[in-house]
């Protein structure tokens, strides 16, 4: 399983990667991608929305399963990835690479309070 060491991790399987602009980009794992199976919706949140940190603000659809998607942290959400609505099986394909949107956090901080890779990882273990 692929759980890259530079990028940050919430216990509901989102990847989280610092931008040099402050913002944060943000994904599902390698691992969530994996359980649901093949993708084939996606449902991203409005350009300008106020998020709260653990706050649902996006789905994912597979043939199995929907599952939402939770802001890391609070901030606004600053832009989406129209390209892989359209086309859900990128995720399937690059988790890492098919991020979902960018988050402007109200505290820059707060990033260091999610998950490294190895805790993420210890994490799953139990799954």
């Amino acid at each position: 399983m692929n759980i890259p060491a530079n990028l940050r991790y919430t216990a509901s399987h989102e990847w989280v990667r610092s931008e040099a602009d402050g913002t944060l980009t943000i994904g599902i794992t390698d691992h969530a991608q994996g359980a649901l199976g093949d993708l084939v919706y996606i449902e991203l949140p409005e350009v300008g929305r106020k998020v709260a940190a653990a706050e649902a603000c996006a789905v994912v659809e597979s043939v199995k399963a929907a599952s939402d998607i939770y802001a890391p942290v609070a901030g606004e959400i600053t832009e989406v990835n129209k390209p892989v609505a359209e086309a859900p099986e990128e995720v399937n394909k690059d988790p890492y690479g098919a991020w979902l949107f960018k988050v402007r956090p109200v505290e820059p901080s707060a990033v260091s309070n999610l998950l490294d890779a190895r805790a993420y990882e210890a994490s799953i273990g139990d799954e």
